[in-house]
């Protein structure tokens, strides 16, 4: 093909051939500028690829993060204390023991430890700390394939994001991932101090311390403002493994942590290379700490506390909401009246029970050998008491038994059982060498005396009389063993001592102290009621009647004023939720408690106005703003600057106060010369009462106050039974009470019971002795008016209840006889014989009120 050249080529070269200086060039390098172009391609392709897979696992993970603005807020979980009226710390409430301390108020030692030991570039990096990771992960990778847990490169601000807002501790590169997002977001929120402040104070460091002033309280008993150095780096030392270097455990593991720590405390120059080499000569010996609380012998106390709390705020609040609860708890009357309780009823345990034997035994071989092992290996009761020891039977025949004392080091003892002891023994289950047995070593070296739990129960409560403060509550035997508060949780029959709101409803109506009701024999269809003694006064005055607990002068008073005012007066005064109007209820054939009947008994001696019993003087938050304070009595300013404030009492006047005067004086005798005296023996002071005994001796109480305190006591079986033939409220709950007012009593100014203006107090002859008693305006000491047909209540069988009573109150029909009449003309009890009063073939032995009781 010719061109237009005329050289008939196409231009196309046929063989190799160099251009000329004028033609054309090849580039160069075209290959090497293809493959960058090409990895240039593929780099940019892959890291779009890759961005976009991260901006995906982002989205991913970063979804449903939990969001930081509320730790702008942080409030830690705190522990709630209850402190006793004298500012004991009575109790702690927690579900992590912690102390917050504010970052301002932590010594700059302890920052340092824990900066030291667990992010030394903690106030330089942005949450997170690229170097810690990477040697981190160079780590984990040379140490792959062996047990070696993964090494940690968390700061301490994704500590903090774990522990407050991921709550996870598992290993995995999402959880890791979502930790450091949130780190980095937590500094761009919180300021370091912020940051270090939650962290040190949510921290656990173990032995149940949550937090550095836990920790330091926990191990060295000290605030964290008296910490040395080589204290401070142990605490630094624990967030690693709190378990594994427990002091108490790995002493020497323990110490050279914290050695370490001092050393990286140097090297940071927190402290010189000699504060750090004295610190670590130190020795590690943690301090024995004992937890505050509780106040000996408070628990029920602590725990009704608890209780009212959690209904009140709920369990948050009150577990975490670093509450300061201060009660009314007196904790010295506290405990007298746990060892007035439990001494009344190892009393009575001790005359009926008898001795039911050992709880263990051991063979015979190391009850002569090595028995201080084989004693060591046995469970102690939980019910049994802190003087208490378990010990065993070394020899039967000389009673000679061996205990361990202390725990470290534990001491054997030795030493031989009470001659009285052993005799009351014998005519029980006897012993066995080997037995294993309970013991109380006696402080003057006599003897060792034998001790067993009581199968009885009991409770008591004393409150003030003004106030409703209740300042001592025992609600059994043992806490320990059971926490059912039987002085609020048990409902029980009175018994007698209900007697007195009658008497107080009577009262209420007009009806005067000198009143004469006649005590002889009543029938209401199939209930025959009947006196304890069995023997009938004919016309006997108010007074007499309630003295020595009359129970048909009673159900004839119930019937002349109609049951619905006793009713509407038990309900009231809180006595009784609600009350049967039925005649055997006059009798105390109701249910209340222990502190309901208290507060009852304090609004008699409270002039008839209205107590509540109260646990709790106040409540603050833990800011110390008050939350809650008890309420009845207020402070109001005075009319001049010049008056001062005065108290107002807010509570209402439920009965008149001349009412209540006249029930105080009629039981001013109950104690002086009635059913009471033996709670009375030995107390010069004005005090007033009454026994009470239920259906079939099943309940026994004594309720009784002094002008400013009112104690109740019961004692019976958790599983209603019979308390014995005769064992009264005044035989058995009686000297309970006598021992708890006795104690209280004995520090207090001698008060007397309050006069209303317009009451007159009398002496006049009852027709049984002379009596003093109140009188309202208008009644006239000694007479007995005719009160006509009474209520207007025509009262049947159905008015008795007597189809709810057992058959055997059909026993009550028997035919009176005559009291034991002593050569002065007195009863077997001591009490003066009414005129003409025919005999009855039983003895006196106390009050007992009724559902059908004799």
């Amino acid at each position: 093909m010719t061109l237009a050249d005329g050289s008939g080529r196409d231009g196309r070269i046929d063989g190799p051939s160099r251009p000329g200086p004028g033609g054309p060039r090849r580039p160069r390098y075209r290959m090497v500028r293809w493959l960058a172009g090409a990895t240039l391609a593929v780099v940019l392709l892959g890291g779009s690829t890759a961005g976009l897979v991260a901006w995906r696992e982002y989205e991913r993970l970063s979804e449903g993060l939990p969001t930081v603005d509320g730790l702008r807020t942080y409030q830690p979980p705190v522990m709630s204390r209850l402190y006793s009226g004298d500012d004991q710390v009575m109790a702690e409430l927690a579900a992590e023991r912690r102390i917050f301390v504010p970052y301002s108020a932590i010594p700059e030692r302890v920052r340092s430890a824990f900066l030291a030991a667990e992010d030394q570039k903690f106030f330089t990096h942005g949450g997170v700390d690229p170097m810690a990771i990477l040697r981190a992960g160079l780590t984990d990778m040379m140490m792959h394939g062996t047990k070696h847990r993964p090494i940690g490169a968390s700061t301490i601000t994704q500590q903090v994001a774990r522990i407050m807002l991921l709550g996870s501790n598992a290993v995995s590169i999402d959880r890791k991932i979502k930790e450091a997002l949130l780190a980095m977001r937590l500094e761009q929120t919180l300021s370091k101090e912020q940051i270090l402040e939650i962290y040190l104070n949510e921290i656990y460091l173990g032995e149940g311390a949550y937090g550095i002033a836990a920790a330091a309280q926990t191990y060295f008993n000290k605030p964290l403002d008296q910490l040395d150095n080589a204290e401070a780096a142990f605490l630094g030392a624990l967030p690693k493994s709190p378990t594994n270097y427990n002091p108490h455990r790995f002493v020497q593991a323990a110490t050279n942590r914290r050695n370490w720590v001092l050393d990286r405390m140097a090297d940071l120059k927190v402290i010189t290379p000699e504060e750090a080499r004295t610190a670590q000569l130190e020795p590690l010996v943690p301090a024995n700490f004992t937890r505050p609380g509780p106040v000996p012998a408070s628990e029920w106390f602590a725990e009704e506390v608890r209780r009212e709390l959690i209904e009140r705020y709920g369990i948050g609040t009150t577990m975490e909401g670093g509450l300061s609860v201060h009660t009314s708890l007196d904790s010295h009357l506290q405990q007298v009246a746990t060892t007035a309780l439990r001494d009344g009823l190892l009393r009575y345990d001790r005359a009926h029970g008898g001795w039911r034997g050992a709880f263990a035994h051991v063979d015979e071989s190391e009850a002569t050998g090595d028995w201080a092992n084989a004693l060591a290996r046995i469970t102690p009761p939980v019910a049994m008491l802190e003087q208490w020891r378990v010990a065993v039977v070394l020899s039967a025949a000389t009673g000679r038994v061996g205990w361990l004392e202390g725990r470290d080091p534990v001491v054997p003892r030795t030493g031989e059982l009470l001659a009285r002891d052993r005799a009351w023994m014998r005519g029980g289950k006897g012993i066995q060498t080997g037995d294993v047995l309970l013991v109380e070593p006696q402080a003057d070296g006599s003897g060792v005396a034998i001790r067993q739990v009581p199968r009885v129960e009991g409770a008591l409560a004393t409150i003030d009389v003004h106030t409703g403060r209740v300042m001592a509550m025992v609600g059994g035997w043992s806490f320990r063993e059971s926490q059912f508060n039987r002085a609020t949780q048990a409902a029980r029959q009175p018994g007698s001592s209900f007697k007195p709101f009658v008497y107080l409803a009577a009262m209420e109506q007009g009806i005067s102290p000198s009143q004469k009701f006649d005590d002889s024999p009543v029938s209401y269809g199939e209930w025959h009621p009947n006196n304890y003694e069995k023997d009938f006064w004919g016309p006997t005055t108010l007074h007499d009647a309630l003295r020595e607990s009359r129970n048909l002068v009673t159900i004839r008073l119930a019937a002349q004023i109609g049951m619905k005012p006793v009713a509407a007066l038990a309900q009231t005064l809180g006595l009784a939720h609600s009350m049967p109007l039925v005649l055997p209820a006059a009798l105390g054939a109701v249910e209340t408690t222990v502190m309901r009947e208290a507060a009852a008994y304090a609004t008699i001696a409270n002039g008839g106005r209205l107590v509540t019993p109260t646990l709790i003087d106040d409540i603050k938050d833990r800011n110390g703003n008050v939350m809650w304070r008890s309420g009845g009595l207020d402070w109001q300013p005075g009319g001049t600057p010049a008056d001062g404030p005065r108290m107002v009492d807010t509570r209402p006047q439920v009965v008149s106060a001349a009412s209540a005067s006249q029930i105080v004086a009629m039981m001013q005798d109950v104690i002086r010369r009635g059913t009471g005296t033996h709670a009375g023996a030995g107390i010069d002071r004005p005090i007033a009462g009454k026994t009470g005994t239920s259906q079939d001796f099943n309940d026994a109480w004594f309720a009784g106050f002094s002008p400013d305190l009112v104690t109740v006591v019961w004692v019976g079986f958790d599983t209603p039974q019979s308390l014995g033939k005769n064992e009264t409220g005044g035989v058995i709950a009686g000297p309970i009470w006598n021992q708890v007012m006795k104690a209280a009593l004995a520090t207090r100014p001698r008060l007397d019971f309050r006069v209303p203006e317009g009451v007159q107090l009398a002496r006049y002859d009852t027709g049984m002795g002379m009596a003093i008693d109140a009188f309202k305006p208008g009644q006239v000491p000694g007479i007995s008016v005719d009160l006509g047909a009474g209520s207007g209540m025509a009262l049947t069988a159905a008015d008795t209840g007597a189809e709810n009573m057992p058959d055997s109150e059909t026993d009550m029909a028997t035919t009176p006889g005559s009291p034991v009449v002593a050569p002065d003309g007195t009863t077997s009890a001591g009490h003066a014989m009414a005129p003409g009063a025919p005999a009855a073939s039983q003895p006196s032995g106390g009050d007992i009120g009724m559902g059908g009781l004799y």
